[in-house]
């Protein structure tokens, strides 16, 4: 319904390198964002590392224009994971162009806009959900009996993969990892980790 040329054919482009933190949670930009090229990670951030992953965009796309629509600020932290062009489209030349739009087509966009917006606070509240929870649910997902007593996962896949899987980032993984180790549930490092505490982990995955 809105593309970039519709609504700012002259908007400028621009290069951010991959790592750089294009939109913050909570913090409205005065401009409106397409993604032109590149790929980005939606989640959550904790200072400057991406705590919990939500998802990825590839361009051409908007970044977070469901929240523009509603005049909110963004619902979720936006980082470049490559290196992007963007476009940026100022927020009332943004809100402008759906002025012109006839009041159905409008009253359309903003119900998809609003149920877009819940959707995501949705999904952040349950990333909010306790990392070392999750990963004590893989692990014992993952686990397979050791010929000489006990349970122990194989890491078949790359950490950068598991933390993926879990939504969280791969520095979290290595955080939560050595948590458990510090707490005698797990053991092991590498790609053989030992489940020391079963009981443990099921209580702290919930299941």
């Amino acid at each position: 319904m809105l593309d970039i040329q519709s609504v700012s054919p002259a908007a400028e482009r621009q290069t951010a390198p991959r790592g750089q933190t294009l939109l913050r949670r909570t913090q409205a930009p005065p401009w409106v964002g397409f993604l032109e090229s590149g790929r980005v990670v939606l989640g959550v951030m904790v200072g400057e590392v991406m705590e919990h992953q939500l998802g990825v965009l590839e361009g051409p796309c908007w970044l977070e224009a469901s929240s523009a629509v509603l005049d909110l600020p963004p619902a979720v932290d936006v980082v470049a994971d490559s290196e992007v062009v963007l476009r940026r489209v100022p927020v009332a030349e943004f809100r402008r162009t759906l002025a012109d739009l006839s009041r159905p087509a409008r009253g359309v966009l903003e119900d998809v806009a609003r149920a877009h917006r819940q959707q995501t606070e949705l999904a952040v509240s349950r990333l909010a959900k306790d990392a070392e929870a999750r990963c004590a649910e893989w692990l014992l997902q993952h686990a397979e009996p050791l010929a000489q007593g006990g349970m122990a996962v194989q890491l078949q896949e790359r950490k950068r993969s598991i933390a993926a899987q879990l939504g969280i980032a791969p520095e979290t993984l290595s955080r939560v990892l050595r948590h458990l180790r510090e707490r005698s549930l797990i053991s092991g490092s590498g790609r053989s980790l030992n489940l020391l505490d079963l009981t443990g982990l099921r209580s702290l995955a919930g299941v």
